[in-house]
């Protein structure tokens, strides 16, 4: 089956025996530890919000969907977080392969975590530096917006980091409000479709036209590709099951 989703509704419907190839849209998220970026990843992709999440060690979601009326593969590369020390951050290896392998980039900071905040415009240094002559499209997503009694970032200075970075700001809230994070990244998988050509070119005749592509393959990431996930959640209800049964 595949998962495909629209601007209101996310629906199963069964794959074709044969199809051509989708156009394939890469984004990656990146941020510091512990602002949601696993869990704004998982909330667009499949509606559902999971609040508890294993370390993350970068993983990559992928699922089809439709933009603007087209069927498009959409692939988020999820990030570790990164820290910040001495006022300059620790980029791990595979954020900075993230950044290269990308199409756009999102940008997460938490509304309850300033030094999260502090970290973005390092963060957009290190995109540009690293997309060179082509930088990746850039939105910043705000989360935790619900969070009002932990706040430590406020409100309007979102949206002026945003302005003074040139690109978008969204802020969000990945526990309460679906709608938030799909406008944000829907948005995104539609200037990026209208950015890249309508069909993919056939290996063979990328491979004589010489194109440069400006995204080398990153290290095959740990893809859960939502069946980990799936699993957990078995895990958590049959431990509930045991706890119950024991009493």
């Amino acid at each position: 089956m595949r998962l495909i989703q629209n601007m209101s509704t996310i629906a199963e419907y069964a794959a074709p025996e044969s199809s051509l190839p989708n156009r394939v849209i890469k984004m990656a998220v990146i941020g510091g530890s512990g602002v949601g970026k696993t869990a704004l990843v998982v909330r667009f992709l499949t509606r559902r919000f999971i609040g508890d999440y294993e370390r993350n060690a970068g993983n990559l979601y992928s699922r089809e969907v439709q933009v603007d009326s087209e069927q498009v593969t959409i692939q988020v590369q999820d990030t570790p977080g990164v820290e910040m020390t001495d006022n300059s951050i620790n980029l791990p290896d595979h954020v900075t392969c993230s950044i290269q392998w990308a199409d756009a980039v999102v940008l997460v900071y938490s509304t309850t975590d300033r030094r999260s905040f502090d970290l973005i415009e390092q963060l957009h240094r290190q995109v540009v530096i690293t997309g060179g002559a082509s930088v990746p499209p850039v939105i910043l997503l705000a989360n935790k917006a619900d969070l009002l009694h932990l706040r430590q970032v406020d409100p309007q200075q979102g949206p002026l980091l945003a302005a003074a970075l040139g690109c978008s700001f969204y802020e969000v809230s990945a526990s309460e409000d679906y709608s938030q994070v799909h406008e944000a990244f829907h948005r995104l998988c539609c200037t990026l479709a209208k950015q890249q050509p309508p069909a993919p070119q056939p290996a063979a005749a990328a491979a004589n036209s010489g194109e440069k592509r400006r995204s080398p393959l990153i290290p095959r990431p740990k893809s859960p590709n939502m069946q980990d996930l799936k699993r957990r959640f078995k895990q958590a209800l049959s431990a509930k099951v045991r706890t119950v049964t024991s009493v």
